[in-house]
C-alpha cells in the first residue's frame, strides 16, 4: 500500500526475494500522476527535466516531443559509477525502495515503466550497480545503472546467472522493454532510493547485531563473574538514559536463574567501566538505531521526487526534498555509537585474558601448554576496533561543487552507508570473538549455575568455539561464530530486545 512500506518489507524483498505487487491504490496513484504530467505538458507548462535540461543545463529548452531520446540521454550519461558492484541483495533493496516511493504517485512515471521494475524484481533480473559515484542529493549514478536496463543497455544477471545486457535479460524471461515517456528517465533516477535501500539493510543488520551483542555481553558477565548492581532497575532509575533500561532488562533476563543474581556472587564491588557501563553504552546505540529507523521510515512513506507531481491539486512542484541530510546525520551518529560499543567490547575481551583483572589464567591458556592461549587474538581485536572506529568517523560535510557549482552541497549518505556496511561486518566479527573468549572464561571457572538464557546460549555456541589445545586455526572458529550470529534466525527463539522494532 502507498506510504505503508516498512524497513522489514524491504528486507523481505531483498533478502528473502519475496514477490512484489503494486496494490490497486498504488496503480491509481501512479496513473493519476502520469495523467497530470501529460496534461501539464500539453498546456505548455515549464517542467524541470521535461521541457528543460537538468542541473546547470536548466536554461536549455527541450521539446517534449523528443522525450524518448532525451530520457535515454538522462540515463546513459548518469550511469557513470565505478568501483565494486553492489550485491544482488543490495540492488533488490534499491529497486524495492524506488517502487515504494513511486507508488505514492508523485513522480509522473508511466505505469508501464513502474510495472517493469516490478517485473525485474519478480523475475530476478538484477542490474550491475557500481557503488562509487553517488553523493546522495539524488542517487543519480546507481539509479541510472538500474534504469538503463529498461532501455536495453546496461548489464544484469538473471537469477544469478552470468552477465547480459538489458535487452537480453528481459528477453530471457519473456518480457518486452517498456517505452520511456517524457519524464520516465528522471522519475527513475531522481531519488535517494539507492541510499534508503542500503539503509534498510544496514538497520536490519544492526538490530540483529545488537541482539547478538547483548548475548555476547551476557556470557562475558558469566565468565568474568561480573557485578550486576549497575543493571538493576533501582540503579537504572537513578539516571534513566535512553536505551539503558532496555539493554539492562535484556541482560538480566538472560542471566535470570543463575548464581550472579545472588548476593556476594560478584568478585568485585566495582568492575571496569567496559563492564559496569555496558548497558549505558549499548543503550546509546539502541537509541541511535531508533532515530535512524524513524528517519528511514519517513523516507519510505514520502516522496523525494523533483519536480513532484501532485495530481490532487493539479500542480507540478519544484523542491529540494531529494536532500536526505536528516538521515545522514542520524546514520553518522549511529556509526559513532557502534564504535563506542566496539571500544568497550575490545576492552572486555582483553581484560578477560588478564589474570590481574579476571582472576583467570593469562590469555585463558591451558595449564599444560606454552601459555599462548588466546594471546594472538588480542591483536585481531585491536585491528577490528581500529577499523570500526575509522569507518565510523563521519565524512566531511564539505564536498567539491559540481554542475557549474549549482550542486554545491551533498549529504554523502550513500558513501557513509557503504562504510557502515564494512563497520557492521567488523562488529559481527568482534562480537563473535567476545563470545569465543567468554565461553572459554566460563569453562575455566569452577562449575556454577549459569542463567537460564546464558546456559541456552552456551549450549548453542560452545560447539562452535575453539577448545584448547587447539585442533584447528582460531580463524575457522571466528568464521563459524560470525556466520551463526549473522543469521536472521540465530536468536529467533530468544526474547532479547523483542520489543525493539
Amino acid at each position: 500500500m502507498p506510504g505503508q512500506t516498512a524497513i522489514s518489507d524491504i528486507e523481505r524483498i531483498a533478502l528473502a526475494k519475496h514477490r512484489v505487487l503494486l496494490s490497486p491504490q498504488a496503480q491509481v496513484h501512479i496513473a493519476s500522476g502520469h495523467t497530470c504530467l501529460l496534461r501539464h505538458i500539453a498546456a505548455g507548462t515549464t517542467i524541470y527535466g521535461v521541457s528543460t535540461g537538468l542541473g546547470a543545463n536548466v536554461d536549455i529548452v527541450r521539446q517534449p516531443n523528443t522525450a524518448h531520446a532525451q530520457q535515454n540521454d538522462v540515463l546513459w550519461a548518469r550511469a557513470s559509477g565505478t568501483g565494486p558492484a553492489a550485491t544482488d541483495t543490495q540492488v533488490r533493496a534499491m529497486v524495492a525502495v524506488r517502487l515504494a516511493r513511486l507508488a505514492l504517485g508523485r513522480s509522473g512515471i508511466s505505469p508501464a515503466v513502474a510495472m517493469a521494475l516490478v517485473d525485474m524484481l519478480n523475475n530476478h533480473i538484477t542490474p550491475v550497480v557500481p557503488l562509487v559515484g553517488a553523493l546522495s542529493e539524488g542517487d543519480l549514478a546507481p539509479m541510472a545503472h538500474i534504469a538503463s536496463l529498461l532501455t536495453g543497455k546496461g548489464h544484469a544477471s538473471v537469477a544469478g546467472r552470468g552477465r547480459v545486457s538489458g535487452v537480453e535479460a528481459f528477453a530471457q524471461v519473456g518480457l518486452s522493454l517498456p517505452v520511456l515517456g517524457p519524464k520516465d528517465g528522471l522519475a527513475l533516477i531522481s531519488s535517494n532510493s539507492a541510499s534508503i535501500g542500503l539503509a534498510c539493510l544496514n538497520l536490519g543488520s544492526i538490530h540483529r547485531l545488537m541482539r547478538a551483542h547483548i548475548a555476547a555481553f551476557t556470557l562475558s558477565c558469566e565468565g568474568f563473574c561480573a557485578n550486576l548492581s549497575p543493571f538493576q532497575p533501582q540503579s537504572v532509575h537513578l539516571r534513566p538514559a535512553a536505551g539503558q533500561a532496555k539493554a539492562s532488562r535484556a541482560l538480566l533476563g538472560l542471566l535470570d536463574g543463575g548464581i550472579l543474581h545472588q548476593e556476594k556472587s560478584a568478585r568485585r564491588l566495582q568492575d571496569p567501566i567496559s563492564f559496569r557501563s555496558a548497558a549505558s553504552i549499548a543503550g546509546a546505540a539502541l537509541e541511535s538505531l531508533q532515530q535512524a529507523q524513524r528517519a528511514v521510515d519517513l523516507e519510505l512513506s514520502s516522496s523525494d521526487d523533483n519536480p513532484a507531481v501532485v495530481a490532487e491539486t493539479d500542480n507540478i512542484i519544484p523542491n529540494g526534498n531529494f536532500d536526505p541530510t536528516h538521515v545522514a546525520v542520524v546514520v553518522d551518529g549511529l556509526h559513532l555509537a557502534l564504535a563506542r560499543v566496539a571500544a568497550a567490547t575490545g576492552e572486555r575481551v582483553i581484560k578477560m585474558m588478564s589474570p590481574s583483572v579476571s582472576g583467570l589464567p593469562r590469555f585463558l591458556a591451558e595449564a599444560e601448554g606454552d601459555g599462548t592461549g588466546f594471546a594472538p587474538v588480542q591483536k585481531t581485536v585491536a585491528a577490528l576496533v581500529a577499523e570500526i572506529v575509522h569507518d565510523a568517523t563521519p565524512l566531511s560535510p564539505m564536498v567539491l561543487p559540481v554542475a557549474e557549482r549549482v550542486e554545491d552541497y551533498a549529504s554523502l549518505l550513500f558513501p557513509a552507508l557503504c562504510r557502515g556496511q564494512r563497520l557492521i561486518a567488523r562488529m559481527y566479527e568482534l562480537t563473535a570473538i567476545e563470545i569465543m573468549v567468554a565461553a572459554r572464561a566460563i569453562a575455566l571457572r569452577p562449575p556454577v549455575r549459569l542463567g537460564c538464557g546464558s546456559q541456552a546460549l552456551m549450549d548453542r555456541l560452545a560447539p562452535l568455539c575453539p577448545r584448547l589445545p587447539l585442533e584447528q586455526p582460531v580463524a575457522d572458529n571466528i568464521v563459524l561464530l560470525t556466520q551463526a550470529i549473522e543469521h536472521p534466525d540465530f536468536l529467533g527463539d530468544f526474547s532479547i530486545l523483542a520489543d525493539d522494532t
